[in-house]
């Protein structure tokens, strides 16, 4: 049987022109903006506009590049010696998009499509596996293609969460002098009400890699969650994170994890490593350190495989 293994992902990038492609894209998921169109459009258009320069400004920080295109690749070549699947990768709102890489794989037998995002939100996974079955009906390849739609209690991933934080206190310094924070990208708490997973799912895998760091004997002065990337007047996820940051206060030290996300990106290399960190200086924080996402770490590939030989043993 020939099996292909789809990592399906929000996307970013691939270069400076690449900016207004994604923000046009992103803007324009019912998902993300939930009006009909074409008030959607429109609202979407104006959002675009104002953010075009800084967003294109933040990537060339960046070298020109989203960090999620390099680490997904590399995490695409490292599970594929370890599975007996081809593997491929396909973004929400920059190419490859999901067209292009059904056309590649509509002659296999199977389609394992695995989000990058461990915890379920409409915005994400729903987004990205409708767009892609939208797309496999075309090619009338549906039937073949299988999914999941979180993973955060997943033991594996959780070991790499807490690997990245390990590799991320400095040698000479104690755990116990820092705040750990898990950071997540918020979301408006209008959707959370209406029902979406997201909020539950982030809580229950803060708790999943704070009982990892127990088993490793591993502590902090505290632990906390706070949430990032708003935007706009309504009101978001709570408690945000520049308010938490100013909770722990000064002479403090803190490490940031990036909780929501599998794969680095504009919001952990850029938004937490570089705005949020002006942030916290500001605040007196006297230290600030931002963790690495699991992005190919082998834990993390180890993860990888485990959905996918589960989801063999499910739909074979």
């Amino acid at each position: 049987m020939k099996r292909a293994i789809i990592l399906m992902n929000m996307g970013g990038p691939n270069n400076l022109d690449e900016v207004d492609v994604f923000l046009k894209n992103m803007f324009n998921d019912k998902y993300i903006i939930g009006a009909p169109q074409p008030i959607r459009a429109l609202i979407g258009y104006i959002i675009r506009k104002k953010r075009l320069k800084e967003a294109q400004h933040n990537y060339s920080l960046l070298g020109g590049i989203s960090p999620i295109v390099g680490h997904t690749k590399r995490l695409c070549r490292r599970l594929a010696k370890k599975v007996d699947a081809d593997v491929f990768y396909e973004m929400r709102y920059t190419p490859p998009f999901a067209s292009e890489v059904l056309e590649k794989v509509k002659n296999y037998d199977k389609i394992y499509a695995i989000p990058m995002y461990p915890h379920y939100s409409q915005t994400t996974t729903r987004s990205s596996i409708e767009d892609l079955m939208d797309e496999a009906k075309k090619l009338q390849i549906g039937h073949k293609i299988v999914t999941l739609d979180h993973y955060y209690d997943n033991e594996n991933y959780n070991k790499a969460i807490v690997e990245r934080i390990k590799e991320t206190i400095p040698k000479d310094q104690d755990s116990k002098e820092f705040h750990l924070v898990f950071s997540a990208h918020g979301l408006t708490q209008k959707l959370i009400d209406k029902g979406d997973l997201y909020q539950d799912h982030i809580i229950k895998n803060v708790e999943c890699a704070k009982q990892q760091l127990q088993a490793q004997g591993i502590e902090f002065k505290q632990i906390h969650l706070a949430y990032q990337s708003r935007l706009g007047p309504m009101e978001w996820l709570r408690p945000y994170l520049e308010d938490e940051l100013a909770s722990i206060g000064e002479g403090q030290k803190v490490l940031i994890y990036p909780i929501a996300f599998t794969v680095d990106n504009s919001e952990t290399e850029c938004e937490l490593d570089i705005e949020y960190k002006e942030v916290a200086l500001d605040l007196g924080i006297n230290e600030y350190f931002v963790a690495k996402a699991p992005n190919h770490h082998p834990l993390f590939v180890d993860t990888l495989v485990e959905l996918y030989e589960g989801l063999k043993r499910k739909y074979s």
